[in-house]
């Protein structure tokens, strides 16, 4: 038993080591890699023509049916401007809610001006909006498209992306106030788009086409959101970026821009799904009616050295007869990931959009991961919290420990087996002495003090393996929820997303000289405070514990605080707060259950007894 223990010891020292090997051989230099390639694509995007999307159909019918592909990219392009010239270069409607601002263009119809006003690029709230849509032509395009495709023999002039709406009426798009868009192609067939637009990030956008000419015409309704270029990842495998959604019965379809770009293009026909881009903290979707059965297709078409990338759907197609009206109904999704808006349970006010509009799993467009059901609970901890105290910081103190009263049974069985071993650490000296040359002896006596003494020897893992999914959970959720970007504790905690700014090797500052960039090894030279602290923590809890009786073992106890607070030293800072909180409040936890089943607390001793060492 004793020799399992030290090897599953030794198993999760040698997985930290991989995961240290990993990130130096293949992560970094995988990151460092994507980032130069994105570099050189955005120097190549300054001085290359961009792609523009056209609405014009192609004319591949399927079998037996006069059935049009949705409008998509043509082999166009046109210099690169400035975002503000590309706008300025068209007549608009200006958008105007409380957390977007931006216009519409009247030049093709499309959404492709968006900024989201209460998100900065930085922790600095005087720095600029993020941007979510460009125009085409600038060095980033990014956009929604709605209308009708003709279809095969409806020789009709369509809306595409030259023509030019009229405003009826005048005024900004805002959450009171509705903008409805006319254009006529001069045989008969009058188009009018109303769009509106919630308090959030939902427009709505409706589409009817008149019929005054003489035939009747047949038309699909369409919708897609275009963009152009990969835009630079976070990198990491927990978190998805790119192209998504939730097809009926087909389920999550996740394509990552390198998936996509090896696939070309996937095809989908479902009921009840929605499908879009997605970044780490915003998104772009389309929400069409529930009920709408969908020619989906995820796509990247290369254009030149830049690959567009872009979800569309084609909804049945609908006959107009003369005199006659058709309707289609279309929304979008543009914004900020929030839980609270996008939804997480149908319950306490947090069904988002996902309960309000009947969607299909729209949950899901938030990286919760595998372990949802552990994830989404962590993250409803938190925000309850966040809502008495406004600091994620004390949340996050908070929930450790609710976790640790919840766990409390299990820890207080594990660490009372924990102190029943040191109190019998004499009797397993002596048989050291008694069979100092017959180790299976040894094994068989020491098993039989444990089984009289009803001792777990690794009972002390147990607390360790419980934090292990929490640990996942809380960084899942440091990670990808917006609730948590630039969200600050105290003190030089501007961000609990992001790693301590802090570093040990700059003596917190005083150097002006950042050693991260020194090669090989510059990596791990970012030690902060707080990791500091947690490794200081650690090395107490492990102090706390009986010394183990093989050497080996000694020698990974006294290693593993410090290996730890270098792994740990680039993780969300609020990830590392919580471990060492966890720390000390295991650290408590368990000398009270040393001196409850009277066992002496040698934690000053067995320190003091290191430094005596290291002085002789």
């Amino acid at each position: 038993m004793m020799t399992d223990n030290r090897n599953t010891i030794l198993a999760v020292i040698l997985s930290g080591l991989v995961l240290i090997a990993w990130q130096y051989f293949y992560n970094v230099p995988a990151m460092e890699k994507q980032r130069a390639q994105q570099q050189a694509q955005t120097e190549l995007q300054k001085t290359t023509p961009q792609p523009t999307a056209s609405a014009t159909p192609g004319a591949t019918p399927a079998a037996g049916a006069a059935q049009p592909s949705t409008p998509g990219v043509n082999q166009q392009a046109q210099p690169v401007v400035a975002r503000d010239t590309a706008i300025a270069a068209s007549p608009r409607v200006k958008i105007d809610t409380p957390r977007i601002v931006g216009s519409l263009s009247l030049k093709g119809g499309r959404i492709d001006d968006i900024a989201l006003v209460q998100f900065r690029e930085t922790v600095d709230p005087k720095s600029p909006p993020i941007i979510l849509y460009s125009p085409s032509g600038t060095a980033e395009p990014y956009y929604a498209e709605f209308g009708w495709v003709a279809a095969t023999g409806v020789t009709a002039k369509m809306p595409d992306a030259q023509t030019v709406w009229q405003q009826e009426g005048s005024g900004s798009l805002t959450p009171t106030t509705p903008v409805v868009l006319k254009w006529e192609n001069g045989d008969g067939l009058t188009f009018r788009r109303t769009v509106a637009v919630d308090d959030h990030y939902l427009f709505t956008i409706k589409d009817e086409v008149s019929n005054v000419g003489n035939a009747p015409v047949t038309l699909y309704p369409f919708a897609l959101i275009s963009r152009h270029g990969a835009p630079q990842v976070s990198g990491y495998y927990i978190l998805h970026e790119g192209l998504i959604g939730y097809l009926g019965d087909q389920g999550l379809q996740e394509y990552a821009y390198k998936k996509i770009d090896e696939a070309k293009k996937v095809d989908f026909k479902a009921t009840n799904g929605w499908l879009g881009i997605t970044d780490k903290y915003w998104a772009s979707a389309l929400l069409p009616d529930t009920n709408a059965p969908l020619q989906a297709r995820f796509s990247s078409n290369p254009v030149g050295n830049v690959h567009t990338y872009q979800t569309d759907y084609l909804l049945d197609p609908v006959t107009v007869a003369i005199g006659g009206t058709a309707t289609a109904n279309a929304r979008l999704f543009a914004g900020a990931k929030e839980a609270g808006v996008v939804g997480v349970f149908p319950f306490a006010g947090l069904g988002g959009y996902n309960k309000a509009l009947g969607l299909n799993h729209f949950d899901l467009l938030i990286d919760w991961g595998w372990f949802y059901f552990i994830t989404k609970p962590m993250f409803l901890g938190l925000d309850f919290f966040y809502r008495f105290f406004g600091n994620f910081g004390i949340s996050i103190l908070l929930v450790t420990v609710i976790v640790k009263l919840l766990f409390f049974p299990l820890a207080n069985k594990s660490y009372a087996s924990m102190a029943k071993m040191k109190s019998v650490q004499p009797q397993l000296a002596a048989l050291k002495e008694r069979y100092p040359d017959d180790k299976v002896k040894q094994q068989q006596e020491m098993m039989e003090i444990y089984r009289k003494e009803k001792i777990n020897p690794v009972a002390g893992c147990l607390p360790v393996v419980i934090q292990i999914p929490v640990f996942f959970s809380l960084y899942k959720v440091l990670f990808v929820t917006i609730e948590m970007r630039h969200a600050p504790f105290f003190g030089w905690i501007k961000d609990l997303s992001a790693p301590d700014p802090t570093n040990l090797f700059t003596l917190f500052g005083l150097i002006p000289f950042d050693p991260t960039t020194l090669p090989v090894f510059g990596h791990y030279l970012a030690l902060g405070i707080w990791p500091i602290i947690m490794g200081i923590t650690m090395w107490f809890q492990m102090k706390l514990n009986p010394t183990p009786p093989d050497p080996t073992q000694q020698l990974i106890f006294n290693w593993m605080p410090l290996i730890f607070t270098f792994m740990l030293a680039g993780f969300p800072a609020g990830l590392v707060i919580y471990w060492a909180w966890n720390n000390t409040l295991s650290v408590l936890q368990q000398s009270y259950i040393m001196r409850r089943n009277g066992v002496k607390v040698e934690l000053f001793d067995n320190l003091k007894a290191t430094f005596a060492r290291k002085a002789t």
